[in-house]
């Protein structure tokens, strides 16, 4: 049996650096008849390049599978949506934008992003795969192609469009099997003189915080800046300021222009690969130690919801996100332990979560059944969910929040 290969260098991929075992795509919600039908399960290996230090899951599921038709809406998530609008306002500062300027987003999801380019006067354009989000943009009034991005589908656009002054890849670079091709495809929609935009989940943030639930089928990649930096490079594009953010439990965002215009990258790029280095990530053996941090908080876990059935306590969980759905696969919890769960995205309503057939209702349900403890699954939005069930603890309900470590709080 051959070795898979690694997506940016070809190596063979012979190291692993977590294995969560087997689970199913984690956006595939269940209708009530498909219950009593077989779930095609799929591994959760995740390797290390040793070669080039990629970390990366194989491509055990075409994108296509995943993303032709998607379960995420963006705009469900007010924090979110805040959070792009602050990013489109620093960027249109940074880079004097205006009416005369061109704004394109890849992956653009329902418009949650360029509904603030919009906003400002400023032309914009999504891509997105998603044919059923683009018809929510669209009827938003924001121009929308569907497409899956690479060099090829990026050359046909800017041949209708025109290339772009700003380029915004927010949480999607980890999301293609293909990142190389991808990468190539922003380079070509910058143009000459455009600017490239990234926000990936930081890798040193994920091992320091012990965020293994962000690991599932759609993401493909889990990068440092280092491995950002290669890829990008592969493009022909350079790094030149980077900054962290706080989303998704510690999140970067690149800005990179064509290398032959690209001038001396930000004190900001030499800071986080340093704090990169000190880590251990720029070597392969840097990045041992993960998989016994992942077995103590799935062991906590589960621990906890045992002790909390043997006292005859109600749990029920708030969210229905895809990393909730690899953090309960990984423990093995079911009904038995959470009996359901609750999600704004009217979409998953009535719907069932993947492998744990765990039911999906709407949040009032929450109020109805009054459980002892709620299981927060979108624990990177805690501020705004605890916000959302501070009415609660009007019958003493408790939020348990199960990475990075176990909290519970009253």
């Amino acid at each position: 049996m051959s070795l898979p290969a690694c997506r940016l260098c070809g190596a063979e991929l012979r190291r692993t650096f977590v294995d969560l075992g087997m689970s199913p795509p984690c956006e595939s919600y269940l209708s009530a008849d498909e219950l009593d039908r077989g779930e095609t399960f799929y591994p959760l290996n995740v390797r290390i390049c040793e070669s080039c230090l990629l970390v990366q899951l194989p491509a055990y599921i075409a994108a296509e599978d995943i993303f032709s038709h998607y379960a995420y809406f963006s705009s469900f998530s007010e924090s979110w949506v805040e959070h792009a609008r602050r990013y489109v306002e620093d960027a249109a500062a940074r880079l004097r934008l205006d009416e005369d300027s061109f704004v394109v987003e890849v992956a653009s999801n329902d418009g949650y992003l360029l509904q603030h380019v919009q906003a400002r006067g400023i032309r914009c354009h999504g891509i997105e795969p998603a044919a059923n989000v683009a018809e929510a943009a669209r009827a938003k009034g924001i121009e929308t192609t569907v497409a899956f991005v690479g060099e090829s589908t990026a050359r046909d656009f800017v041949e209708r469009h025109g290339s772009a002054d700003l380029v915004a890849a927010n949480n999607v670079f980890a999301h293609v099997p293909d990142i190389v091709d991808f990468a190539t495809g922003l380079r070509v929609l910058a143009g000459e003189s455009g600017t490239v935009t990234i926000e990936i989940p930081h890798l040193l943030r994920l091992i320091e915080g012990n965020l293994y639930d962000t690991i599932y089928h759609e993401h493909y990649s889990y990068l440092s800046l280092l491995t950002t930096q290669r890829v990008l490079e592969a493009a022909g594009l350079t790094v030149v300021d980077v900054e962290e953010l706080s989303t998704h439990g510690g999140s970067l965002r690149t800005w990179s222009v064509p290398t032959a215009s690209a001038g001396a990258p930000s004190d900001a790029v030499a800071k986080i690969l340093a704090d990169e280095e000190a880590a251990g990530l720029h070597t392969v053996e840097g990045h041992d130690g993960f998989a016994r941090s992942v077995a103590t908080a799935r062991n906590d876990l589960v621990q906890f919801l045992i002790e909390r059935s043997r006292e005859g306590a109600s749990v029920a969980a708030y969210g229905a996100p895809g990393k909730g759905n690899t953090l309960l696969n990984h423990a093995g919890v079911r009904q038995d332990l959470i009996s359901f769960t609750v999600d704004r995205n009217t979409f998953k309503h009535g719907k069932f979560l993947p492998g744990t057939h765990i039911p999906i209702h709407e949040p009032e349900h929450l109020d109805r059944e009054r459980p002892d403890y709620i299981v927060v699954l979108p624990w990177n939005l805690r501020e705004e969910i605890t916000a959302q069930l501070a009415h609660t603890r009007e019958w003493g309900a408790r939020l348990v929040f199960p990475l990075p470590t176990l909290e519970v709080i009253g």
